[in-house]
Protein backbone atom coordinates (compact mmCIF):
# COMPACT_ATOMS: atom_id res chain seq x y z
CA UNK A 1 0.00 0.00 0.00
CA UNK A 2 1.40 3.41 -0.97
CA UNK A 3 1.54 6.19 1.58
CA UNK A 4 -1.34 8.67 1.47
CA UNK A 5 -0.84 11.70 3.72
CA UNK A 6 -3.48 12.17 6.43
CA UNK A 7 -5.77 15.15 6.34
CA UNK A 8 -3.83 16.53 9.28
CA UNK A 9 -0.37 16.60 7.79
CA UNK A 10 1.41 17.44 11.04
CA UNK A 11 0.43 17.56 14.72
CA UNK A 12 -0.70 20.89 16.09
CA UNK A 13 1.72 22.36 18.63
CA UNK A 14 0.36 22.09 22.15
CA UNK A 15 0.61 25.84 22.76
CA UNK A 16 -1.42 26.57 19.63
CA UNK A 17 -4.11 24.10 20.70
CA UNK A 18 -4.33 25.58 24.19
CA UNK A 19 -4.71 29.12 22.84
CA UNK A 20 -7.26 28.05 20.24
CA UNK A 21 -9.33 26.13 22.76
CA UNK A 22 -9.41 29.08 25.11
CA UNK A 23 -10.60 31.37 22.34
CA UNK A 24 -13.12 28.86 21.02
CA UNK A 25 -14.64 28.04 24.40
CA UNK A 26 -14.72 31.44 26.03
CA UNK A 27 -16.13 32.07 29.50
CA UNK A 28 -19.30 30.05 28.90
CA UNK A 29 -17.50 26.68 28.61
CA UNK A 30 -18.61 24.09 31.18
CA UNK A 31 -18.77 20.37 31.67
CA UNK A 32 -21.72 18.53 30.20
CA UNK A 33 -23.91 17.52 33.12
CA UNK A 34 -24.57 13.93 32.05
CA UNK A 35 -26.28 12.50 35.13
CA UNK A 36 -28.64 15.48 35.50
CA UNK A 37 -30.84 14.49 32.60
CA UNK A 38 -31.23 14.71 28.83
CA UNK A 39 -28.61 16.52 26.82
CA UNK A 40 -28.60 20.29 27.15
CA UNK A 41 -26.52 23.16 25.81
CA UNK A 42 -23.20 23.80 27.47
CA UNK A 43 -23.64 26.48 30.08
CA UNK A 44 -21.56 27.97 32.88
CA UNK A 45 -21.24 26.12 36.16
CA UNK A 46 -19.08 27.42 38.96
CA UNK A 47 -17.89 23.98 40.06
CA UNK A 48 -17.29 22.56 36.56
CA UNK A 49 -13.74 22.12 35.30
CA UNK A 50 -12.92 23.40 31.83
CA UNK A 51 -13.51 21.05 28.95
CA UNK A 52 -10.42 19.23 27.71
CA UNK A 53 -11.42 20.22 24.17
CA UNK A 54 -13.74 22.67 22.46
CA UNK A 55 -17.49 22.88 23.02
CA UNK A 56 -17.88 21.85 19.38
CA UNK A 57 -16.17 18.54 20.13
CA UNK A 58 -18.22 18.03 23.30
CA UNK A 59 -21.42 18.56 21.30
CA UNK A 60 -20.58 15.44 19.27
CA UNK A 61 -21.16 13.37 22.39
CA UNK A 62 -24.65 14.30 23.62
CA UNK A 63 -26.26 12.63 26.59
CA UNK A 64 -28.28 9.50 25.74
CA UNK A 65 -32.10 9.52 25.55
CA UNK A 66 -32.31 7.67 28.89
CA UNK A 67 -30.96 8.78 32.27
CA UNK A 68 -29.36 5.89 34.15
CA UNK A 69 -29.82 5.66 37.90
CA UNK A 70 -27.00 4.20 39.98
CA UNK A 71 -25.44 5.64 43.15
CA UNK A 72 -22.46 6.86 41.14
CA UNK A 73 -24.64 8.50 38.50
CA UNK A 74 -26.83 10.47 40.90
CA UNK A 75 -27.10 14.24 40.25
CA UNK A 76 -24.50 16.22 42.12
CA UNK A 77 -22.18 13.28 42.68
CA UNK A 78 -18.44 13.84 42.43
CA UNK A 79 -17.52 10.18 42.99
CA UNK A 80 -18.49 6.93 41.33
CA UNK A 81 -20.41 4.13 43.07
CA UNK A 82 -18.49 3.16 46.21
CA UNK A 83 -17.86 -0.47 47.14
CA UNK A 84 -20.36 -0.34 50.02
CA UNK A 85 -22.97 1.22 47.73
CA UNK A 86 -22.38 -1.49 45.14
CA UNK A 87 -22.87 -4.16 47.82
CA UNK A 88 -26.12 -2.57 48.99
CA UNK A 89 -27.43 -2.19 45.44
CA UNK A 90 -26.67 -5.83 44.56
CA UNK A 91 -28.32 -7.03 47.78
CA UNK A 92 -31.44 -5.03 46.94
CA UNK A 93 -31.55 -6.43 43.39
CA UNK A 94 -31.12 -9.98 44.69
CA UNK A 95 -33.87 -9.48 47.28
CA UNK A 96 -36.46 -8.37 44.75
CA UNK A 97 -35.51 -10.76 41.95
CA UNK A 98 -34.38 -13.98 43.60
CA UNK A 99 -31.00 -13.72 41.89
CA UNK A 100 -28.27 -15.70 43.63
CA UNK A 101 -25.66 -13.54 45.34
CA UNK A 102 -22.17 -14.92 44.66
CA UNK A 103 -18.87 -13.97 46.32
CA UNK A 104 -16.14 -15.81 44.38
CA UNK A 105 -13.28 -14.33 46.43
CA UNK A 106 -11.71 -11.22 47.92
CA UNK A 107 -9.31 -8.63 46.60
CA UNK A 108 -5.69 -8.15 47.61
CA UNK A 109 -6.94 -5.46 50.01
CA UNK A 110 -9.60 -7.70 51.52
CA UNK A 111 -12.65 -6.31 49.69
CA UNK A 112 -15.27 -8.87 48.58
CA UNK A 113 -15.78 -9.51 44.87
CA UNK A 114 -19.54 -9.42 44.43
CA UNK A 115 -21.62 -11.02 41.68
CA UNK A 116 -25.23 -11.93 40.94
CA UNK A 117 -26.43 -14.99 39.04
CA UNK A 118 -29.71 -14.62 37.16
CA UNK A 119 -31.53 -17.64 35.78
CA UNK A 120 -34.69 -19.70 35.58
CA UNK A 121 -33.29 -22.87 37.12
CA UNK A 122 -31.91 -25.98 35.47
CA UNK A 123 -28.62 -26.54 33.73
CA UNK A 124 -28.35 -23.95 30.98
CA UNK A 125 -25.49 -22.13 29.27
CA UNK A 126 -24.01 -19.16 31.13
CA UNK A 127 -22.90 -15.70 30.04
CA UNK A 128 -20.34 -13.99 32.29
CA UNK A 129 -20.10 -10.18 32.42
CA UNK A 130 -16.98 -8.68 34.04
CA UNK A 131 -16.53 -4.99 34.81
CA UNK A 132 -13.83 -2.67 36.16
CA UNK A 133 -10.79 -4.91 36.24
CA UNK A 134 -8.98 -1.57 36.14
CA UNK A 135 -10.04 0.55 39.09
CA UNK A 136 -9.80 3.86 37.23
CA UNK A 137 -12.26 2.72 34.52
CA UNK A 138 -15.63 3.20 36.24
CA UNK A 139 -18.18 3.13 33.41
CA UNK A 140 -18.22 -0.68 33.18
CA UNK A 141 -19.24 -1.18 36.79
CA UNK A 142 -21.95 1.49 36.57
CA UNK A 143 -23.25 -0.12 33.37
CA UNK A 144 -23.33 -3.64 34.79
CA UNK A 145 -25.24 -2.38 37.81
CA UNK A 146 -27.80 -1.02 35.32
CA UNK A 147 -27.81 -4.36 33.45
CA UNK A 148 -28.35 -6.28 36.71
CA UNK A 149 -31.36 -4.07 37.49
CA UNK A 150 -32.82 -4.73 34.06
CA UNK A 151 -32.35 -8.50 34.33
CA UNK A 152 -34.14 -8.37 37.69
CA UNK A 153 -37.22 -6.72 36.12
CA UNK A 154 -39.49 -9.29 34.39
CA UNK A 155 -41.12 -6.50 32.37
CA UNK A 156 -37.79 -5.42 30.85
CA UNK A 157 -37.29 -6.95 27.37
CA UNK A 158 -33.70 -7.87 28.28
CA UNK A 159 -34.96 -10.29 30.95
CA UNK A 160 -36.26 -12.53 28.13
CA UNK A 161 -32.68 -13.76 27.55
CA UNK A 162 -33.01 -15.65 30.85
CA UNK A 163 -35.29 -18.13 29.09
CA UNK A 164 -32.19 -19.37 27.27
CA UNK A 165 -29.19 -18.31 29.37
CA UNK A 166 -28.11 -17.81 32.92
CA UNK A 167 -26.26 -14.50 33.30
CA UNK A 168 -23.60 -13.89 35.94
CA UNK A 169 -22.83 -10.20 36.53
CA UNK A 170 -19.54 -9.27 38.25
CA UNK A 171 -19.69 -5.46 38.10
CA UNK A 172 -16.39 -4.70 39.81
CA UNK A 173 -13.44 -7.11 39.57
CA UNK A 174 -10.97 -4.69 41.19
CA UNK A 175 -12.60 -3.10 44.25
CA UNK A 176 -9.20 -2.00 45.60
CA UNK A 177 -8.46 0.02 42.48
CA UNK A 178 -11.99 1.45 42.42
CA UNK A 179 -11.67 2.63 46.01
CA UNK A 180 -8.33 4.32 45.31
CA UNK A 181 -9.09 5.48 41.76
CA UNK A 182 -6.09 3.49 40.49
CA UNK A 183 -5.63 1.01 37.66
CA UNK A 184 -4.03 -1.76 39.75
CA UNK A 185 -5.07 -3.61 42.90
CA UNK A 186 -3.80 -3.01 46.43
CA UNK A 187 -0.75 -5.20 45.75
CA UNK A 188 0.22 -3.22 42.65
CA UNK A 189 -0.86 -5.94 40.22
CA UNK A 190 -2.84 -5.45 37.01
CA UNK A 191 -5.69 -7.99 37.39
CA UNK A 192 -6.42 -7.99 33.66
CA UNK A 193 -2.96 -9.41 32.87
CA UNK A 194 -3.01 -12.03 35.62
CA UNK A 195 -5.33 -14.72 34.24
CA UNK A 196 -2.58 -17.25 33.52
CA UNK A 197 -0.17 -16.71 36.43
CA UNK A 198 -2.89 -16.07 39.07
CA UNK A 199 -0.55 -13.95 41.21
CA UNK A 200 -3.44 -11.96 42.71
CA UNK A 201 -6.65 -13.12 44.40
CA UNK A 202 -8.88 -11.31 41.89
CA UNK A 203 -7.67 -13.48 39.00
CA UNK A 204 -7.90 -16.59 41.20
CA UNK A 205 -11.54 -15.76 41.94
CA UNK A 206 -12.36 -15.21 38.27
CA UNK A 207 -10.61 -18.48 37.33
CA UNK A 208 -12.80 -20.28 39.86
CA UNK A 209 -15.90 -18.67 38.33
CA UNK A 210 -14.77 -19.63 34.84
CA UNK A 211 -14.14 -23.22 35.84
CA UNK A 212 -17.43 -23.66 37.67
CA UNK A 213 -19.58 -21.85 35.08
CA UNK A 214 -17.90 -22.93 31.80
CA UNK A 215 -19.43 -19.80 30.18
CA UNK A 216 -20.36 -19.69 26.50
CA UNK A 217 -19.94 -15.90 26.38
CA UNK A 218 -17.68 -13.52 28.30
CA UNK A 219 -17.86 -9.72 28.05
CA UNK A 220 -14.98 -7.76 29.58
CA UNK A 221 -15.84 -4.06 30.11
CA UNK A 222 -13.10 -1.40 30.14
CA UNK A 223 -12.52 2.27 29.22
CA UNK A 224 -9.87 3.54 26.83
CA UNK A 225 -7.71 6.67 26.96
CA UNK A 226 -9.54 9.36 24.98
CA UNK A 227 -6.98 12.16 25.05
CA UNK A 228 -3.49 11.23 26.20
CA UNK A 229 -0.79 12.33 23.76
CA UNK A 230 -3.02 12.07 20.69
CA UNK A 231 -3.45 15.83 20.33
CA UNK A 232 0.26 16.54 20.60
CA UNK A 233 1.34 13.66 18.35
CA UNK A 234 -1.50 13.42 15.85
CA UNK A 235 -3.32 16.74 16.07
CA UNK A 236 -6.52 14.78 16.65
CA UNK A 237 -8.46 12.88 19.31
CA UNK A 238 -10.27 9.56 19.29
CA UNK A 239 -13.93 9.75 18.34
CA UNK A 240 -15.58 6.35 18.90
CA UNK A 241 -17.92 5.56 21.79
CA UNK A 242 -16.73 1.95 21.95
CA UNK A 243 -13.67 0.07 20.76
CA UNK A 244 -14.09 -3.69 20.32
CA UNK A 245 -11.81 -6.70 20.07
CA UNK A 246 -12.17 -10.44 20.31
CA UNK A 247 -9.53 -12.90 21.51
CA UNK A 248 -6.12 -13.09 19.83
CA UNK A 249 -3.43 -15.35 21.28
CA UNK A 250 -1.27 -18.28 20.16
CA UNK A 251 -2.97 -21.69 20.00
CA UNK A 252 -6.48 -20.25 20.07
CA UNK A 253 -8.88 -22.69 18.35
CA UNK A 254 -9.80 -21.05 15.01
CA UNK A 255 -13.48 -21.89 15.46
CA UNK A 256 -13.64 -19.82 18.66
CA UNK A 257 -12.14 -16.78 16.94
CA UNK A 258 -14.42 -17.19 13.90
CA UNK A 259 -17.60 -17.54 15.97
CA UNK A 260 -16.69 -14.55 18.13
CA UNK A 261 -16.34 -12.41 15.03
CA UNK A 262 -19.33 -13.67 13.03
CA UNK A 263 -21.83 -14.34 15.81
CA UNK A 264 -20.95 -11.56 18.23
CA UNK A 265 -18.68 -8.70 17.16
CA UNK A 266 -20.07 -8.02 13.69
CA UNK A 267 -23.75 -8.02 14.79
CA UNK A 268 -22.81 -5.94 17.82
CA UNK A 269 -21.02 -3.32 15.71
CA UNK A 270 -24.05 -3.02 13.42
CA UNK A 271 -26.50 -2.80 16.32
CA UNK A 272 -24.47 -0.06 17.99
CA UNK A 273 -24.22 2.01 14.81
CA UNK A 274 -27.99 1.72 14.34
CA UNK A 275 -28.38 3.40 17.74
CA UNK A 276 -25.86 6.15 17.13
CA UNK A 277 -22.98 4.57 19.06
CA UNK A 278 -19.80 4.85 17.02
CA UNK A 279 -17.43 1.90 17.30
CA UNK A 280 -14.23 0.57 15.82
CA UNK A 281 -11.46 -1.95 16.44
CA UNK A 282 -9.58 -1.48 19.68
CA UNK A 283 -6.19 0.11 19.09
CA UNK A 284 -3.60 1.86 21.22
CA UNK A 285 -0.54 3.92 20.40
CA UNK A 286 2.54 2.62 22.21
CA UNK A 287 4.45 5.47 23.84
CA UNK A 288 6.62 7.24 21.27
CA UNK A 289 6.09 4.50 18.71
CA UNK A 290 6.61 5.23 15.04
CA UNK A 291 7.10 3.04 11.99
CA UNK A 292 8.58 4.44 8.76
CA UNK A 293 7.83 7.97 9.95
CA UNK A 294 4.18 7.28 10.75
CA UNK A 295 2.54 7.03 14.18
CA UNK A 296 2.28 3.37 15.16
CA UNK A 297 -0.85 1.76 16.60
CA UNK A 298 -1.44 -1.78 17.80
CA UNK A 299 -4.54 -3.81 18.54
CA UNK A 300 -4.86 -5.34 22.01
CA UNK A 301 -2.10 -7.71 23.09
CA UNK A 302 -1.58 -11.42 22.46
CA UNK A 303 -0.76 -12.47 26.03
CA UNK A 304 -2.67 -15.56 27.21
CA UNK A 305 -2.79 -13.86 30.61
CA UNK A 306 -5.21 -11.17 29.38
CA UNK A 307 -8.78 -11.89 30.45
CA UNK A 308 -10.26 -12.09 26.93
CA UNK A 309 -7.49 -14.46 25.77
CA UNK A 310 -7.49 -16.69 28.85
CA UNK A 311 -11.29 -17.03 28.59
CA UNK A 312 -11.05 -17.93 24.91
CA UNK A 313 -8.46 -20.62 25.67
CA UNK A 314 -11.25 -22.05 27.83
CA UNK A 315 -13.32 -21.98 24.63
CA UNK A 316 -15.61 -19.11 25.63
CA UNK A 317 -16.14 -16.51 22.87
CA UNK A 318 -15.05 -13.28 24.54
CA UNK A 319 -15.30 -9.61 23.61
CA UNK A 320 -13.38 -6.67 24.99
CA UNK A 321 -15.61 -3.57 25.24
CA UNK A 322 -13.71 -0.29 25.76
CA UNK A 323 -15.83 2.83 26.23
CA UNK A 324 -14.50 6.30 25.55
CA UNK A 325 -12.50 7.82 28.07
CA UNK A 326 -11.43 6.91 31.58
CA UNK A 327 -9.31 10.08 31.48
CA UNK A 328 -12.44 12.27 31.11
CA UNK A 329 -13.50 12.08 34.77
CA UNK A 330 -17.30 12.43 34.83
CA UNK A 331 -17.52 14.10 31.44
CA UNK A 332 -19.97 12.27 29.13
CA UNK A 333 -20.41 9.63 31.86
CA UNK A 334 -24.05 8.89 31.04
CA UNK A 335 -23.10 8.34 27.40
CA UNK A 336 -20.15 6.10 28.33
CA UNK A 337 -22.43 3.98 30.50
CA UNK A 338 -25.07 3.97 27.77
CA UNK A 339 -22.60 2.58 25.24
CA UNK A 340 -21.76 -0.31 27.55
CA UNK A 341 -25.40 -1.01 28.41
CA UNK A 342 -26.38 -1.16 24.73
CA UNK A 343 -23.40 -3.39 23.94
CA UNK A 344 -24.15 -5.87 26.72
CA UNK A 345 -27.84 -5.87 25.76
CA UNK A 346 -26.97 -6.74 22.16
CA UNK A 347 -24.45 -9.43 23.17
CA UNK A 348 -26.85 -11.16 25.56
CA UNK A 349 -29.60 -11.18 22.93
CA UNK A 350 -27.20 -12.61 20.33
CA UNK A 351 -26.02 -15.29 22.76
CA UNK A 352 -29.58 -16.20 23.71
CA UNK A 353 -30.46 -16.76 20.05
CA UNK A 354 -27.43 -19.03 19.60
CA UNK A 355 -27.30 -20.63 23.05
CA UNK A 356 -27.32 -24.21 21.77
CA UNK A 357 -24.78 -23.41 19.06
CA UNK A 358 -22.46 -21.80 21.60
CA UNK A 359 -22.61 -24.89 23.80
CA UNK A 360 -21.82 -27.09 20.80
CA UNK A 361 -18.98 -24.78 19.81
CA UNK A 362 -17.42 -25.06 23.28
CA UNK A 363 -17.83 -28.84 23.42
CA UNK A 364 -16.39 -29.32 19.92
CA UNK A 365 -13.38 -27.16 20.80
CA UNK A 366 -12.85 -29.20 23.97
CA UNK A 367 -12.84 -32.42 21.97
CA UNK A 368 -10.54 -31.04 19.27
CA UNK A 369 -7.93 -29.93 21.82
CA UNK A 370 -8.05 -33.29 23.59
CA UNK A 371 -7.48 -35.09 20.27
CA UNK A 372 -4.42 -33.01 19.37
CA UNK A 373 -2.18 -34.26 22.20
CA UNK A 374 1.10 -35.63 20.72
CA UNK A 375 0.11 -34.29 17.29
CA UNK A 376 0.90 -31.24 15.21
CA UNK A 377 2.61 -28.13 16.55
CA UNK A 378 2.22 -25.47 19.21
CA UNK A 379 3.04 -21.79 18.81
CA UNK A 380 5.35 -20.51 21.53
CA UNK A 381 5.55 -16.95 20.22
CA UNK A 382 3.55 -15.04 17.61
CA UNK A 383 3.40 -11.49 16.33
CA UNK A 384 0.68 -9.28 14.90
CA UNK A 385 0.54 -8.59 11.17
CA UNK A 386 1.92 -5.15 10.23
CA UNK A 387 0.12 -2.87 7.78
CA UNK A 388 -1.41 0.57 7.35
CA UNK A 389 -4.77 1.91 8.49
CA UNK A 390 -6.60 5.22 8.30
CA UNK A 391 -8.02 6.10 11.71
CA UNK A 392 -11.22 8.12 11.91
CA UNK A 393 -10.58 10.87 14.47
CA UNK A 394 -11.73 14.38 15.44
CA UNK A 395 -10.04 17.75 15.20
CA UNK A 396 -9.73 19.00 18.83
CA UNK A 397 -10.89 22.53 17.98
CA UNK A 398 -13.35 22.36 15.09
CA UNK A 399 -14.72 18.91 15.93
CA UNK A 400 -14.46 18.02 12.23
CA UNK A 401 -13.82 14.40 11.28
CA UNK A 402 -10.27 13.78 10.12
CA UNK A 403 -8.35 10.78 8.92
CA UNK A 404 -4.88 9.95 10.18
CA UNK A 405 -2.92 7.20 8.49
CA UNK A 406 -0.92 5.07 10.91
CA UNK A 407 1.19 1.96 10.93
CA UNK A 408 -1.24 -0.66 12.25
CA UNK A 409 -0.38 -3.98 13.90
CA UNK A 410 -3.37 -6.26 13.41
CA UNK A 411 -4.22 -9.08 15.81
CA UNK A 412 -6.75 -10.50 13.35
CA UNK A 413 -4.02 -12.59 11.70
CA UNK A 414 -1.05 -13.76 13.75
CA UNK A 415 2.41 -14.53 12.41
CA UNK A 416 4.02 -17.52 14.22
CA UNK A 417 7.59 -16.71 15.23
CA UNK A 418 8.51 -19.84 17.15
CA UNK A 419 6.82 -23.22 16.95
CA UNK A 420 7.63 -26.75 18.08
CA UNK A 421 6.04 -30.17 18.15
CA UNK A 422 3.08 -30.55 20.49
CA UNK A 423 4.04 -32.84 23.38
CA UNK A 424 1.81 -35.47 24.91
CA UNK A 425 2.32 -34.01 28.37
CA UNK A 426 4.59 -31.87 30.52
CA UNK A 427 6.55 -33.25 33.44
CA UNK A 428 7.07 -31.12 36.54
CA UNK A 429 9.46 -31.93 39.36
CA UNK A 430 8.10 -32.69 42.81
CA UNK A 431 9.49 -29.35 44.03
CA UNK A 432 7.31 -27.36 41.61
CA UNK A 433 4.41 -27.20 44.05
CA UNK A 434 3.63 -23.53 43.27
CA UNK A 435 3.27 -24.22 39.55
CA UNK A 436 1.09 -27.28 40.25
CA UNK A 437 -1.16 -25.27 42.58
CA UNK A 438 -1.66 -22.49 40.02
CA UNK A 439 -2.38 -24.92 37.20
CA UNK A 440 -4.99 -26.63 39.35
CA UNK A 441 -6.49 -23.25 40.25
CA UNK A 442 -6.88 -22.62 36.51
CA UNK A 443 -8.73 -25.94 36.25
CA UNK A 444 -5.89 -27.80 34.53
CA UNK A 445 -5.66 -31.46 35.57
CA UNK A 446 -2.32 -32.41 37.11
CA UNK A 447 -1.47 -36.00 38.08
CA UNK A 448 1.03 -36.77 40.84
CA UNK A 449 2.97 -39.95 40.04
CA UNK A 450 2.66 -42.69 42.62
CA UNK A 451 5.68 -44.63 41.31
CA UNK A 452 8.91 -43.78 39.44
CA UNK A 453 8.84 -43.99 35.64
CA UNK A 454 10.97 -43.60 32.57
CA UNK A 455 9.62 -41.05 30.10
CA UNK A 456 10.56 -40.36 26.49
CA UNK A 457 11.07 -36.64 26.88
CA UNK A 458 12.76 -33.43 25.78
CA UNK A 459 14.70 -31.31 28.27
CA UNK A 460 15.41 -27.60 27.78
CA UNK A 461 18.90 -26.11 27.63
CA UNK A 462 19.25 -22.33 27.94
CA UNK A 463 21.28 -20.78 25.11
CA UNK A 464 20.72 -17.07 25.81
CA UNK A 465 19.21 -14.91 28.57
CA UNK A 466 17.69 -11.45 29.03
CA UNK A 467 15.65 -9.53 31.63
CA UNK A 468 12.90 -7.31 30.17
CA UNK A 469 10.27 -5.59 32.31
CA UNK A 470 6.97 -7.29 33.02
CA UNK A 471 4.00 -5.04 32.05
CA UNK A 472 1.82 -6.73 34.68
CA UNK A 473 4.10 -6.04 37.66
CA UNK A 474 6.93 -3.78 36.45
CA UNK A 475 9.44 -6.35 37.70
CA UNK A 476 12.14 -8.07 35.67
CA UNK A 477 11.33 -11.24 33.75
CA UNK A 478 13.64 -14.15 32.98
CA UNK A 479 13.78 -14.22 29.20
CA UNK A 480 15.56 -17.23 27.74
CA UNK A 481 16.24 -18.87 24.42
CA UNK A 482 16.32 -22.66 24.60
CA UNK A 483 17.19 -25.73 22.61
CA UNK A 484 15.51 -29.11 23.08
CA UNK A 485 17.50 -32.18 24.13
CA UNK A 486 15.83 -35.60 23.61
CA UNK A 487 16.36 -37.85 26.61
CA UNK A 488 15.09 -40.90 28.45
CA UNK A 489 13.99 -39.18 31.64
CA UNK A 490 13.95 -41.11 34.90
CA UNK A 491 11.31 -39.41 37.05
CA UNK A 492 10.63 -40.13 40.72
CA UNK A 493 7.40 -40.77 42.55
CA UNK A 494 5.89 -37.52 43.77
CA UNK A 495 6.67 -35.64 40.55
CA UNK A 496 3.83 -34.55 38.27
CA UNK A 497 2.37 -35.03 34.79
CA UNK A 498 0.22 -32.45 33.00
CA UNK A 499 -1.35 -34.43 30.17
CA UNK A 500 -2.43 -32.49 27.08
CA UNK A 501 -5.41 -34.73 26.29
CA UNK A 502 -7.61 -32.40 28.34
CA UNK A 503 -9.77 -29.40 27.32
CA UNK A 504 -7.58 -26.79 29.05
CA UNK A 505 -4.36 -28.08 27.50
CA UNK A 506 -3.72 -24.76 25.75
CA UNK A 507 -3.51 -23.00 29.11
CA UNK A 508 -0.90 -25.55 30.19
CA UNK A 509 1.10 -24.92 27.01
CA UNK A 510 1.01 -21.16 27.64
CA UNK A 511 2.17 -21.64 31.23
CA UNK A 512 4.91 -24.23 30.84
CA UNK A 513 7.01 -23.47 27.76
CA UNK A 514 9.93 -21.65 29.47
CA UNK A 515 10.88 -19.35 26.60
CA UNK A 516 7.46 -17.67 26.67
CA UNK A 517 7.47 -14.34 28.52
CA UNK A 518 3.95 -15.11 29.71
CA UNK A 519 4.91 -18.46 31.20
CA UNK A 520 5.71 -19.65 34.67
CA UNK A 521 9.49 -19.87 34.21
CA UNK A 522 9.71 -16.21 33.18
CA UNK A 523 8.32 -15.05 36.54
CA UNK A 524 9.96 -17.68 38.73
CA UNK A 525 6.91 -19.84 39.44
CA UNK A 526 8.90 -22.67 37.87
CA UNK A 527 12.16 -22.10 39.68
CA UNK A 528 14.65 -23.97 37.50
CA UNK A 529 14.82 -24.96 33.84
CA UNK A 530 15.29 -28.61 34.88
CA UNK A 531 12.02 -28.46 36.79
CA UNK A 532 9.98 -28.96 33.62
CA UNK A 533 10.27 -31.25 30.57
CA UNK A 534 8.23 -32.16 27.52
CA UNK A 535 6.87 -35.74 27.41
CA UNK A 536 6.90 -36.86 23.77
CA UNK A 537 5.22 -40.30 24.06
CA UNK A 538 2.61 -41.71 26.39
CA UNK A 539 4.17 -43.50 29.37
Amino acid sequence: MSFQPPLLRRPLPIACIAIALACAAGPAQAEVQGPAGPSSPLRPAADSPPLPYSATVAARFPDPPVVYDTPGLAPGRSSFTRNDELDAALRAIAARSGALRVEPGRSAGGEPLLALRFGRGGARPVALLIGQQHGDEPAGAEALLVVAGRLADPSDPLAAVLEHLDVVVLPRANPDGARAGLRRNAAGLDPNRDHLRLAGPEAVAIAALMQSLRPVLVADLHEYLALGAYVARLGAIKRHDLLLQGPATPNLPPAIAAATEAWLRQPLAEALLAQGIGNDWYGVEPAGAEAAGRPSFSMGGLSPGLARNAAALRHAPTLLLESRGFDLGRLHLQRRVHAHVLAVDALLRAAALRADELVALRDDADAAVVARACRGTIVVEAAMTPGLRRLQMLHPISGAEVEVEVAWSSALTLQPRRTRARPCAYWLGAEQADAVARLRALGVQVTTLAQPRELQAERYRVTAEGSPHDPATGQRLRQVAVELLPTALQVPAGSHLVRLDQPLAQLAVAALEPDSLDGYFAVGIVGAIDGVARVMAWP
